[in-house]
C-alpha cells in the first residue's frame, strides 16, 4: 500500500456533528407518530425501533471510520514508520482504540435497553427508556471529542503527504541541510521544490518524477540531517532516517565541497559514516555538489585523500557494491544527467542482481533442460559455412554489416532512401515471385470478378475478329450498301403529324419519369428551348426532310385556335351585355337561359386542388364537403361531432394542470406521520 492509498480516508466528524448525523437520520427514516391507546406490543415495537436504528447508524458510522484508518501493523515498514514520526504510533493506536471501545459500549447500551422494552407497560415508560438509551449512546460518543479531533488532523495530514509508493525504483537523496538537495531534484524532474539559501527549508519528504529508458522512476527529497544521535534528532530529520533505512533505493549522498552551506567538508564526511549503517545493500554515490565553485583537485591533499576514503570499502570481503564519486553543478547543470543516469544504471543492475540471489532464480534455472543430440554414427557432419562468407574470413574481412562498406549488400532501407523515403517508396510485391520465365513477374493479372477470372471470358482471337469487322464495314460504304437505305428513307412518306405527337407524348413520359431525379438539377429558361416555325423548318430541310406537311398542318391550327379565340371573346361581350341589362332592369327577375347558352354564361377552371370557380360569384366552390366525407347525412355528422366532444373532456379536464401551474406539494413524507408500521428492515427506502 502506498501513501496515495491513505489519501481515500473520508472526513472525520466532530463529536457534536456526529451527534447531530445519527440522531437526525433516525428522526427522518423512523416513524414519529405514537398514541397511548395504541396497542402496548405496537408501542414497544415503535421505541425499540428508534433504538436499534440509533445504534445502527453509530456502529456504521465507527465502523466506517475504522475501517478507513489503516492498521499501522499491516502497513510497509517505511510507512509505518513514516507515520509513528508524524503521528506517533502509540497516540494513533489509543485514539483508534477508545473509538473501537466507544462501539462496543453502544452496541451493549442498545442491547441492554431493548431487553428493557421489552417488558415496558405504558407508553410513558418506554418513551423514558428509549430517552435514557439514547442519552447513554450520545453520552458515550461526547467523550470522543479528542480522539475524532486528533484522527481528523491525521487525515489532513496524510491527505498533503506526496504519493510515495514504497516498492518502485527510487532515487534517494540525502545530506547535510543547504548542500543542493532540491535543486538537483528541480533539475531532473518535473518536481517544484522550494529552494532558499537557509538550512532547513525542506522539511518534509517530496517526491518528484522522471523517465529513463522507458521506465518511471521516483526521486525523493529528505530533509537535512545533522550528525547528532539518533535520539536527539527532531521529526523533520527522523523522516529521512525513516527513508533511508526502509527504502530500496539507490543513495546518492551529497556534499558541499565549497563548504557554503555552512559546515565542512571533515563534518560532512562525519555524517556520512555515522548513517552509512543504513546504506547496506543500497547501490550508492557521493555527489560533490557545487563543482562551478570548487572542485576536487582545487582542494588540499589531505581533504581529498578525506573523501577518497569513502569509495574505498572499510571491509574488502563485504558484498556491498562499490561507492562512487561523481560531481556535479546544480547552477550550470554540469553533469547532472549523467549524475542521473550513472544513478539509474546502478539501481538497476543491483535489482538485477538481486533477483539472481534470490530463490526465484533457483526454480526458473531448475525448469531449463539442455538437449544434447547423441551420436548415432561415425559421420562427420560440420556445420555449413557460405562460401562468400569464407572468402571474407581468408580476407579477413568483417562478416558483419557495414553501413560505410561500399560493396555491402544493398537492402530494402537503402533503396527507400534513394527513391524518396517513407511515405514515397512503394515495395514491388512481384520482385520475389516464383515463376517460370522471370519476364513475367510484372505483367498485368487479370482481375477477378464475381469469383470468376475475366480472362477465362475473353476469346483470344478477339483483335483479329474486331479487325476483320472493320474491314467489312469499310468494304460495305465504299459499295454503297448504305447509301440505298437512306435514299428509301427520304423518300418515304409518313404522317408528320403522327410524328409530332409520339414526340410530344415521349416528352411527357419522360418528364414525369424524370421530375424526381431532375427536381434539385439547374434548369433552363422556359424561353430557351422555344424555337419558331421557320427555325424548325430549316431544321428539318438541312436533315433530308421535307416539312411542307408539317407547315400546312400548324397554319391550319393557327387558324382554328384564332377563330376559337376570337369565338371566346364574342362569348364574353355577350356574358357582359345580359350582366349589364340584369342590373339595369333591378336584378329582380332571374334571367332565362337555354341548355345551350348555359355553358357560354359559366366559365370553368380547374385549378391544382380539383375546386371550381364560378363565373358569376368568383367565389371559389368545392367539389364536396369533406366533413361529410363517410357519413350518411348532416344528422349522422352532428352526431359523430357530439361523440368526438364527449371523448375529449377528460382529456381537457387534466390539461387544465400544466407544467407552468404553481404547485404546492406535500410538506413532510408520507412516512413520517403515519405509525402504523412494526419494527422491521427500511432497506425498502
Amino acid at each position: 500500500m502506498s501513501t496515495s492509498g491513505l489519501k481515500a480516508i473520508a472526513p472525520v466528524p466532530t463529536a457534536a456533528d456526529f451527534l447531530d448525523i445519527v440522531l437526525s437520520k433516525t428522526q427522518r427514516k423512523t416513524p414519529t407518530v405514537i398514541h397511548k391507546n395504541f396497542k402496548i406490543s405496537r408501542i414497544r415495537n415503535f421505541y425499540m425501533r428508534k433504538v436499534k436504528f440509533t445504534q445502527d447508524s453509530f456502529d456504521e458510522k465507527l465502523g466506517a471510520i475504522l475501517n478507513d484508518f489503516p492498521i499501522l501493523d499491516d502497513l510497509h515498514p517505511f510507512l509505518s514508520s513514516l507515520m509513528n514520526v508524524l503521528y506517533d504510533k502509540n497516540h494513533y493506536k489509543l485514539a483508534l482504540g477508545q473509538l473501537r471501545t466507544a462501539r462496543h459500549l453502544i452496541d451493549q447500551v442498545a442491547k441492554d435497553y431493548v431487553r428493557l422494552l421489552k417488558f415496558g407497560d405504558s407508553l410513558y415508560r418506554c418513551k423514558q427508556l428509549k430517552r435514557a438509551a439514547l442519552g447513554r449512546m450520545a453520552t458515550v460518543m461526547r467523550r470522543q471529542k479528542d480522539p475524532l479531533a486528533y484522527l481528523e488532523q491525521v487525515r489532513q495530514h496524510i491527505s498533503r503527504l506526496p504519493a510515495i509508493d514504497p516498492n518502485t525504483r527510487t532515487l534517494l537523496i540525502c545530506g547535510y541541510p543547504n548542500v543542493g538537495k532540491s535543486s538537483f531534484i528541480n533539475k531532473v524532474t518535473r518536481a517544484d521544490v522550494d529552494v532558499q539559501p537557509y538550512a532547513f527549508t525542506t522539511k518534509s519528504l517530496f517526491v518528484g518524477h522522471l523517465d529513463y529508458k522507458y521506465l518511471r522512476w521516483q526521486v525523493i527529497d529528505t530533509p537535512g540531517i545533522l550528525d547528532h544521535p539518533l535520539e536527539e534528532m527532531n521529526t523533520i530529520e527522523m523522516q529521512s532516517i525513516t527513508a533511508l533505512a526502509h527504502l530500496k533505493s539507490c543513495v546518492l549522498y551529497f556534499m558541499d565541497l565549497s563548504e557554503q552551506c555552512g559546515y565542512t567538508i571533515e563534518a560532512q564526511v562525519q555524517l556520512y559514516h555515522s548513517i552509512k549503517p543504513l546504506f547496506a545493500g543500497k547501490p550508492t554515490i557521493v555527489v560533490l555538489n557545487k563543482s562551478d565553485i570548487t572542485t576536487l583537485e582545487s582542494l588540499p591533499e589531505s581533504t581529498q585523500t578525506l573523501i577518497n576514503e569513502i569509495a574505498s570499502p572499510s571491509d574488502p570481503s563485504s558484498s556491498d557494491s562499490p561507492v562512487q564519486i561523481l560531481t556535479c553543478s546544480c547552477y550550470s547543470e554540469e553533469g547532472v544527467i549523467s549524475l542521473r543516469n550513472a544513478a539509474c544504471d546502478a539501481l538497476l543492475s543491483a535489482r538485477v542482481e538481486n533477483k539472481l540471489k534470490g530463490s526465484k532464480i533457483n526454480t526458473v534455472v531448475n525448469r531449463i533442460h539442455v538437449a544434447v543430440p547423441k551420436k548415432r554414427d561415425d559421420v562427420a557432419r560440420e556445420p555449413f559455412i557460405p562460401e562468400k562468407v569464407k572468402e571474407k574470413r581468408e580476407k579477413g574481412e568483417s562478416t558483419k554489416y557495414d553501413k560505410e562498406d561500399p560493396n555491402r549488400k544493398r537492402l530494402l532501407r537503402d533503396r527507400e532512401v534513394e527513391e524518396g523515403g517513407a511515405g514515397v517508396f512503394n515495395i514491388n510485391m512481384k520482385e520475389d515471385y516464383i515463376l517460370s520465365d522471370p519476364s513475367w513477374k510484372n505483367d498485368i493479372i487479370p482481375e477477378i470478378m464475381d469469383g470468376k477470372n475475366i480472362a477465362d471470358f475473353i476469346d483470344p482471337d478477339i483483335v483479329e475478329k474486331l479487325e476483320a469487322l472493320e474491314r467489312e464495314e469499310e468494304k460495305l460504304v465504299e459499295e454503297g450498301f448504305y447509301d440505298s437505305d437512306i435514299e428509301a428513307e427520304e423518300g418515304s412518306e409518313f404522317d408528320d403529324l403522327e410524328l409530332e405527337e409520339d414526340r410530344s407524348n415521349a416528352q411527357k413520359l419522360t418528364s414525369q419519369q424524370t421530375k424526381k431525379s431532375l427536381k434539385n438539377h439547374a434548369r433552363l429558361p422556359r424561353t430557351a428551348g422555344l424555337r419558331t416555325l421557320s427555325e424548325l423548318t430549316d431544321g428539318l430541310t438541312k436533315a433530308g426532310y421535307d416539312p411542307s406537311r408539317i407547315k400546312e398542318r400548324a397554319v391550319g391550327l393557327a387558324k382554328v385556335v384564332g377563330e376559337k379565340r376570337k369565338r371566346m371573346r364574342e362569348l364574353e361581350r355577350e356574358f357582359e351585355d345580359v350582366e349589364m341589362e340584369d342590373a339595369e332592369e333591378g336584378g329582380d327577375e332571374d334571367v332565362e337561359m337555354d341548355d345551350e347558352e348555359a355553358p357560354r354564361l359559366i366559365k370553368r377552371t380547374k385549378g391544382n386542388s380539383g375546386a371550381v370557380v364560378a363565373a358569376e360569384g368568383g367565389k371559389r366552390v368545392p367539389r364536396s364537403n369533406r366533413a361529410m366525407a363517410g357519413l350518411r347525412d348532416s344528422e349522422q355528422a352532428s352526431r359523430a361531432t357530439k361523440l368526438r366532444n364527449l371523448g375529449q373532456r377528460p382529456r381537457n379536464m387534466l390539461a387544465r394542470a400544466g407544467e407552468a401551474d404553481r404547485a404546492i406539494k406535500v410538506k413532510m413524507p408520507k412516512h413520517l406521520f403515519s405509525g402504523k408500521r412494526k419494527a422491521g428492515t427500511t432497506n425498502r427506502r
